[in-house]
């Protein structure tokens, strides 16, 4: 009985050696770097270290723009509100006077023009403030 019980621990071991020496090749072939899956894994990481520094590229631009835009942005606000404010300027300048014509000598039409301002009844406090 002791002679089958070591020629079945020999068996299981050589089985065993030979599964080990058969995946220590398989995993040779399957980490080099030129056909297996090392150099798809080495590819893979060359592309996400490039897509990473494109990424940081982007996000250095949007910023940028980003700032810019805001700079642009308030510009135009501040130019809006001043070209409201040259709009309603321009509420109180008066409808210009129509032109002499042959039929009507130039002094009569001189004579005519003729812009008056008159002062508003307010008191001088309620203007300052």
């Amino acid at each position: 009985m002791q002679l089958i019980a070591d020629s079945l621990l020999l068996a299981a071991t050589i089985g065993a050696a030979i599964y080990c020496y058969v995946l220590a090749a398989r995993l040779r072939r399957f980490t080099t770097l030129e056909t297996g899956m090392g150099g798809a894994i080495a590819v893979l990481s060359a592309q996400v270290d490039d897509m990473t520094k494109a990424l940081e590229k982007a996000q250095g631009v949007a910023g940028a723009s980003e700032r810019r835009l805001e700079d642009l942005t308030a510009r135009a606000d501040v130019l809006a509100k001043r070209l409201e404010l040259m709009v309603a300027s321009l509420h109180d300048i008066p409808e210009p006077a129509p032109r002499p014509t042959e039929a009507e000598p130039p002094e009569e039409y001189y004579r005519r023009l003729r812009f008056v301002r008159r002062r508003s009844p307010r008191e001088p406090i309620e203007a300052a403030e």
